[in-house]
């Protein structure tokens, strides 16, 4: 499946893109990078990754999501996980990337106190 993303806007200040498929090796990781890249151009800050809707990531995608979280948090922004669940809460644990970014049970739950 094929990675699709939506914009949303959470609260003022706070945008949420909604992800589903997977984040792998190629295209879907680079559309990752661009969106982020996007977003920091319009100055967006706070950005949360909902990614209820992701079944796969690959080391890559591990990559791309800490990549994202470091360029963010150099900007003085943050990036929050959401929705992480099965194979991916899984690969996020033992990587220990659940560590270094914060992750939330929901969108909604990630954007409080932002």
């Amino acid at each position: 499946m094929i990675l699709r993303i939506e914009e949303k806007r959470a609260t003022p200040g706070v945008v949420v893109l909604e992800m589903a498929g997977r984040i792998c090796l190629g295209r879907d990781c680079q559309e990752v990078e661009w969106r982020l890249a996007d977003l920091m151009k319009r100055d967006e800050k706070k950005i949360v990754f909902d990614l209820s809707g992701v079944n796969t990531v690959d080391s890559t995608g591990v990559g791309i999501l800490v990549t994202c979280a470091g360029r963010l948090r150099k900007a003085g922004g943050e990036l929050r996980l959401a929705g992480v669940q099965g194979n991916v809460k899984d690969i996020l644990s033992m990587t220990s990337v659940d560590r270094v970014i914060g992750t939330y049970p929901s969108a909604s739950a990630a954007t409080e106190n932002f």
